[in-house]
């Protein structure tokens, strides 16, 4: 059975000191950096761009970073994501006017390529791109800001994306974002998520290492072990 990975999300990270945060959150146990790009257009709120990808990778991370667009339009930006140093870029389906020619585009620059889908986003734009995706990002909170409190709609949301990956026969990843707490992630994983996203849950805690630790212990209770 797959491991189920366990995704920092920078924008909950201390930014005046974030390549060495991130590091101490990777070291403490986590698997993929992910970076929440938004752009006070598709959401009301400001993150940062392709040149802190960048800095990260200079700052001597080697994980995979998985960008997260919550952008719109998607094209333009796609390329400096990609050779900035990102593993994955996944973006909103209602950002691109093109959807198909926009995952071909990710997957031409060179990085794994995925969609996200917010509460309200109906499963069906998924029916003609499956083959494309690595990646399916849930949105188990409204995007644009962090400390939301997690949808529990979304749980019956996994199940039905989880049989769609499985019955499509190919190899994409189940992610899950937004609200995600030590006590609700057993929950998230036993549903058929492989990577959950975690935010101010792990960096609102001095002691990352036990926080990743205790969410290890909670998904090993609900019998899920990880996506390699």
């Amino acid at each position: 059975m797959k491991k189920c990975l366990i995704a920092p999300s920078i924008l909950s990270a201390d930014f005046a000191r974030l390549g060495e945060d991130i590091s101490k959150a990777l070291a403490a146990g986590g698997d993929v950096v992910h970076f929440d790009v938004m752009d006070n257009h598709y959401v009301p709120n400001l993150t940062m761009g392709s040149m802190v990808v960048k800095a990260l990778r200079d700052y001597g991370v080697t994980a995979p970073i998985d960008v997260h667009l919550m952008v719109k339009p998607v094209e333009r930006i796609v390329p400096d994501f990609a050779k900035a140093g990102a593993s994955y870029i996944t973006f909103h389906p209602e950002a691109s006017e093109h959807i198909d020619g926009t995952l071909q585009l990710i997957t031409e620059s060179g990085c794994g390529a995925g969609l996200a889908l917010n509460p309200a986003t109906p499963l069906n734009v998924l029916d003609h791109v499956m083959h494309k995706l690595d990646i399916i990002l849930l949105m188990s909170v409204n995007p644009g800001f962090s400390k939301q409190l997690f949808i529990p709609g979304t749980l019956h949301k996994i199940r039905q994306v989880r049989h769609l990956i499985d019955k499509s026969g190919y190899d994409i990843c189940l992610a899950v974002d937004g609200g995600v707490t030590v006590s609700n992630l057993g929950a998230i994983a036993s549903a058929g998520a492989d990577m959950i996203i975690v935010g101010s849950t792990l960096f609102s805690h001095i002691n990352y290492k036990k926080v990743i630790d205790d969410m290890r212990y909670e998904l090993e209770k609900y019998k899920y072990t990880s996506f390699q």
